[in-house]
């Protein structure tokens, strides 16, 4: 008879995957070995297998993962009926706010996705452009006259330019954080630089 998952299986699993996504994202996935990962979680290379096959298995979830969690995103928010600007303000806030409790899912997703075999690459790059295609379809019903010049998706991948790259140079330790910068990136996409307003929290340089 197999032997049964124990009752904390799911967490220890967890667990594992979430290792794997901070090396991943600080190693890359080719710098990355399955040695280094039972190390880093403490337990021995047996046990690590017990948990997961091999680390291909890790990189397919860990991308397929990320980019289903922002597809429900924005079904959360198209369910909300918000006019087009105010639903443009609520995807990049809540998207903003999923990257910074994600960085190492968003870092591994877009230095290693090129390791996906074909068919699973396929399927997370289709999820990915089902993403951009909603936030275009806002900025194009905010701004008709913009979609009928075809610059809803240019627009649209101005927008993630901003927000896909702010992992690598907004810290958690900084003075700023994602909830402060997410109205920021909102204010300047749509009303420019002179939209912008300071947060609450904003330390003022010295002259």
């Amino acid at each position: 008879m197999a032997r049964g998952r124990s009752a904390d299986y799911d967490l220890n699993r967890e667990s594992i995957v979430r290792t794997a996504t901070r090396l991943f994202a600080q190693q890359g996935y080719p710098g990355t070995s399955m040695s280094d990962l039972a190390k880093a979680c403490g337990i021995s290379k047996p046990l690590l297998y017990h948990y997961v096959s091999d680390k291909y298995e890790l990189l397919r979830e860990i991308t397929d993962g990320h980019v289903t969690r922002l597809e429900a995103l924005v079904g959360e928010v198209e369910a909300l009926k918000l006019a087009p600007p105010a639903r443009l303000r609520e995807l990049i806030r809540r998207f903003v706010h999923e990257y910074a409790q994600a960085r190492h899912d968003h870092g591994v997703l877009t230095q290693d996705v090129k390791f996906l075999e074909p068919r699973d690459r396929n399927r997370v790059l289709r999820k990915e452009r089902a993403v951009v295609a909603a936030f275009a379809a806002t900025i194009a019903e905010a701004r008709p006259d913009l979609a009928q010049a075809a610059l809803a998706k240019p627009l649209t991948m101005l927008l993630f330019g901003m927000i896909n790259w702010m992992f690598t140079w907004l810290k958690p330790e900084g003075t700023l954080g994602h909830d402060d910068m997410a109205p920021i990136v909102a204010d300047l996409f749509l009303g420019g630089l002179g939209a912008v307003q300071a947060p609450a929290t904003t330390v003022l340089a010295p002259n």
